[in-house]
């Protein structure tokens, strides 16, 4: 498993340096997005009435070498008696030898349709940066001796480069649905011929990744509430993702659930509200894919603090 975890590795390395591509254009993964939906949707920020903080953390296929470690916190917030929403949002996602770092600003303006409803249209920018330690790389031949190949001995330079979003958001105290574009613009590193390596900028629509979300709250009765979500994610010329969960509210202290992320994972949420205000949940992802033979499952975690208010009235708890 070693040997050829390894031999994987550096045939991707490889593939990357051979092409004289290396990306930036990807969006992190969370199985409780729900909890934080400003990540992927600008339009979400001020939605809770309150501020809120977020911090989330993944460990996604335990045991598999090189596996996707991911750390995000976020802050938003209303403003301007909540006509506006504005957040911030920072992440880092490390990757085999790529390690990426972003931080986003987040900007919302909120139309009040009715004494329950909120229609909210968003905007994000914010800055990505990116580099590959390809000399970090521990390369062995067939009998497992260490070797020295000059390709691996150099990382790939920063790439830093500027990217917007936009969505919409519509919300009840029991239901919601958006739609969201978090990322415009396609950057990526080449390298030319003599080895420099320089950032190319797109627009490119054919690569848009676009989200559609929608959740519903049901009351059983007092003691027992089932919320309902969904999110599609898709992009031109891949298949398009599915997700979706059911949790049961119990008492309006625990959390319990089960969702499904199309042809990748089952999931287990067990959460429990301390009070009005503080939220910690977590969740196990069971993988459907061949990795799971080789790993342990994923894991995440989320903290969610939601500030009140001197004189303000908010619904507590939220339940999106």
């Amino acid at each position: 498993m070693k040997i050829k975890t390894k031999i994987q590795a550096i045939a991707m390395v490889a593939l990357l340096i051979y092409t004289g591509n290396y990306y930036a254009q990807y969006d992190a993964m969370f199985s409780q997005y729900m909890f934080n939906e400003v990540s992927i949707n600008p339009a979400y920020a001020g939605s809770k009435g309150a501020m809120s903080a977020t911090m989330l953390h993944r460990q996604q296929w335990v045991n598999f070498p090189g596996r996707p470690v991911t750390t995000s916190f976020s802050l938003h917030g209303p403003m301007m008696g909540d006509k506006m929403g504005a957040g911030l949002t920072v992440l880092n996602d490390r990757i085999g030898v790529l390690n990426r770092n972003l931080i986003y600003g987040s900007y919302a303006y909120r139309l009040k349709l009715s004494k329950n409803s909120n229609l909210a249209f968003g905007l994000m920018a914010g800055i990505d940066n990116q580099i590959n330690k390809y000399s970090n790389l521990k390369i062995s031949d067939a009998n497992g001796t260490t070797i020295s190949d000059p390709n691996f001995s150099q990382s790939t330079p920063n790439l830093t480069a500027m990217n917007f979003g936009t969505g919409v958001y519509f919300n009840t105290k029991t239901f919601y649905a958006g739609l969201s574009i978090p990322r415009l613009l396609d950057n990526y590193g080449r390298f030319n011929y003599v080895g420099q390596a320089y950032k190319v900028t797109k627009l490119e629509p054919s690569k848009f990744t676009y989200y559609f979300v929608i959740g519903n709250l049901f009351k059983l009765n007092n003691d027992l509430k089932l919320r309902a979500n969904a999110m599609v994610k898709a992009v031109q010329n891949a298949p398009v993702q599915l997700d979706l969960g059911a949790n049961l509210l119990i008492d309006n202290i625990i959390w319990a659930g089960l969702s499904y992320r199309s042809n990748s994972a089952v999931t287990l949420l067990l959460g429990v509200q301390a009070n009005k205000q503080l939220l910690v949940s977590y969740n196990f992802d069971y993988g459907l894919n061949s990795i799971q033979k080789y790993s342990q499952g994923s894991h995440e975690i989320v903290v969610n603090y939601l500030f009140s208010y001197k004189g303000k009235k908010i619904v507590t708890p939220r339940y999106f």
